[in-house]
C-alpha cells in the first residue's frame, strides 16, 4: 500500500478544484449570514412603515381646510372639510388606498384627505411615510 505525503506537490488541476470548492463554501457561509441579518431588518422596517404617521395637513399649514381634490384652502372654501384631528398611520392609509376609509372620518373627509395624501411631495411632512406605502414588498 502507497502512502500519502502530505508534502508532496499535488497536480495543480486538482489544486484550483479545491481552493474553488472552498471559496463556494466561504461565499455560501456569507450569503447565509446577511440573509439571517437582513430579514429581522426587513421584518423591522414593515412594522415601522406601518406605524409611520401622515398629518393632513403638516403642523406648518394645520388652519388650512382640504379641498375635495386635496389642495389646502382657506376655511370659507365651499366644499372643503376641516383638518383632521389627529394624523394617521401608516396603516391607516395603506388599507385607505386599498379601498377602506381613514378611521373617523366621513366619505367626503375621507376623499379629501386621501386627496391630498396622494398629492404630498418631497418636503412635506408624512411624504417619506406614503412613499414607503407605495413600495412593494
Amino acid at each position: 500500500m502507497k502512502e500519502v505525503n502530505e508534502h508532496q506537490p499535488q497536480p495543480q488541476g486538482l489544486d484550483r478544484a479545491a481552493q474553488s470548492r472552498r471559496q463556494v463554501l466561504a461565499l455560501g457561509a456569507v450569503a447565509t449570514s446577511a440573509i439571517v441579518s437582513i430579514r429581522p431588518a426587513l421584518a423591522q422596517s414593515a412594522a415601522s412603515v406601518m406605524n409611520c404617521e401622515i398629518p393632513v395637513p403638516d403642523l406648518a399649514r394645520s388652519g388650512q381646510y382640504i379641498a375635495p381634490d386635496g389642495q389646502l384652502v382657506s376655511p370659507d372654501t365651499p366644499g372643503a372639510v376641516p383638518p383632521a384631528g389627529r394624523p394617521f398611520k401608516g396603516g391607516e392609509v395603506k388599507a385607505a388606498m386599498s379601498g377602506g376609509t381613514l378611521p373617523g372620518t366621513s366619505y367626503e373627509q375621507n376623499q379629501a384627505y386621501m386627496n391630498y395624501i396622494r398629492r404630498l411631495q418631497a418636503g412635506n411632512s408624512g411624504f417619506t411615510c406614503y412613499a414607503s406605502l407605495q413600495m412593494p414588498r
